[in-house]
């Protein structure tokens, strides 16, 4: 475990035995090794040593030095001892408090990223961080993005935040980056070199979170400029790098990251899709959140449509997955051909009218809506084909294609094949995971192997960077169809258009 506590009673202090206060508990202790105690928690080891009837419980972390000295509570509070995972995304921050005594998830929380403000892609934040006071910014932006959350999901378990001794991050590189306020400038521009891919074990007060102050940080080891810690952790929670067959694991959201691989060898990719997946390219578009149009359904023969609403009642907007299952729709009914033009010359088509909708206006998807989630979907596609390409393989020799986080998650997908985000395999070769950046952190608070883990995947992993790739270009290109250039690598797809005589046969 990252942190750990331990009961201890210590007998008394008298004439004979008149030890520091310190030199008794540190005497009592079950570690092996030294112990480094804080000053600040020197000055407070007194009272509750007394309070307690030299009974009291000690919270300690690892360091790479040994040990270190977090707090002291009077009595036995061993069964409260808490941790949290933080999965930093580009657009939305999510953690959970791990109950690290019964080894369980209590409960979690999400919460915008308050530099969405500042930019919805993280290159636009890269530059911005460029300079010390932009730096400076962004870092308390995600702190108290983080801080809120922990809020929220401390109150729904019962807790106090400063509870909490142990945090676990997983983020990409660059969010790394803004939330230790170090220079990014370097990630972006050639040979595309961070600061740090794997972070050394950290104190919360260091960082402005607002657990307690001498909580240790763990950030997930990453291996490159855009592929970090979250995808690191994606592949330990799937297994990919244990089994024999080829699998792709495949976290797409604000920014796509992709890892290639088996047990012998793994090849990582990455890069900024933008802010499609979360609805972000629709103008009524909103996260997955109640009041958010999540799936739809056109009928190929009227073209009318009808739709769900996460938490029922009237829409407010449309989300990622409500996107994906409208566009999928309005390719299998004819509104649009695959280079996503519409086919009667309208601009837009209308999902849900004003009459119906929370806010009294229509959601429609435009021409440019789907010319800008086109190009999300070419860069993941293009990602996608660059890593097949470097080691030989094809599509369809794929035996396993891991799809997570939160938009993988509430993504349909069957819809998500038709457009030509996800391969055309067999769907029970599509497995979705949900939120493998989160789950990998939870798993790295508790267990000591989790962490062995990843740093060893992470030694595995060949990182390709497609900013310096030539043919990575001429791929996206060919990616900007439903569902591709070239339609054979997607039979099912073909099929279902020949069918509706929108492919010629």
């Amino acid at each position: 475990m990252l942190s750990k506590k331990f009961c201890v009673t210590l007998s008394p202090p008298h004439l004979g035995d008149n030890r520091a206060d310190a030199t008794r508990l540190l005497a009592a202790l079950p570690v092996d090794g030294s112990v480094a105690i804080p000053l600040a928690v020197l000055r407070r080891i007194s009272e509750p040593l007394r309070t307690g009837g030299w009974q009291v419980t000690a919270a300690l972390c690892r360091t790479k030095c040994g040990w270190r000295l977090q707090d002291v509570a009077p009595g036995d509070t061993t069964a409260r001892h808490f941790g949290l995972a933080v999965d930093v995304g580009t657009t939305t921050v999510a953690v959970a408090i791990v109950d690290l005594s019964a080894k369980r998830k209590v409960a979690a929380a999400t919460e915008e990223n308050r530099q969405v403000s500042v930019a919805q892609d993280i290159l636009t934040r890269l530059w911005t961080a460029a300079e010390p006071d932009g730096r400076a910014m962004l870092q308390s932006l995600i702190a108290e993005t983080i801080n809120a959350a922990t809020a929220a999901a401390a109150a729904e378990a019962g807790i106090h935040p400063q509870e909490i001794t142990a945090v676990a991050v997983s983020a990409n590189t660059g969010m790394v980056h803004l939330l230790l306020r170090l220079d990014p400038s370097r990630i972006y521009c050639e040979p595309y070199i961070p600061v740090v891919t794997a972070p050394d074990l950290l104190r919360a007060q260091d960082l402005g979170l607002a657990v307690h102050p001498e909580a240790v940080v763990y950030f997930l080891p990453g291996v490159g400029s855009y592929v970090g810690g979250d995808a690191i952790g994606g592949v330990l929670v799937s297994g990919l790098h244990q089994q024999e067959e080829v699998g792709l694991f495949v976290d797409i959201g604000t920014n796509g990251e992709m890892v290639l691989g088996n047990r012998e060898w793994l090849v990582a990719a990455a890069g900024a899709a933008g802010p499609a997946f979360e609805g972000g390219v629709v103008a009524q578009g909103m996260r997955a959140l109640p009041g958010a149009i999540k799936r739809v359904h056109i009928d190929p023969a009227t073209q009318r449509v009808a739709y769900e609403v996460i938490g029922g009642g009237k829409p407010r907007g449309i989300c990622g997955s409500g996107v994906v299952d409208a566009l999928a729709g309005m390719l299998l009914s004819g509104v649009v051909d695959r280079a996503g033009h519409f086919r009667d010359g309208r601009n837009a088509f209308l999902v849900a009218p004003g009459s119906e909708t929370a806010t009294g206006q229509d959601i429609v998807i435009t021409q440019q809506d789907i010319k800008n989630f086109l190009k999300t979907k070419g860069a993941v596609n293009a990602a996608v084909e660059t890593l097949l390409a470097a080691v030989g393989l094809k599509p369809h020799e794929i035996a396993r294609f891991y799809a997570a986080g939160a938009f993988g998650e509430h993504l349909d997908v069957e819809s998500a094949v038709i457009i030509g985000l996800y391969p055309d395999l067999p769907r029970d070769r599509i497995v979705v995971l949900g939120n493998t950046a989160l789950a990998a952190a939870a798993q790295a608070l508790i267990y000591d192997e989790a962490r062995e883990e990843l740093v060893s995947i992470a030694r595995q992993v060949t990182y390709v960077e497609l900013n310096a790739n030539a043919d990575f270009m001429a791929r996206f290109a060919g990616s900007q169809f439903f569902p591709h250039t070239d339609i054979s690598l997607y039979p099912t797809v073909a099929e279902k258009l020949r069918a509706a005589g929108l492919l010629k046969k």
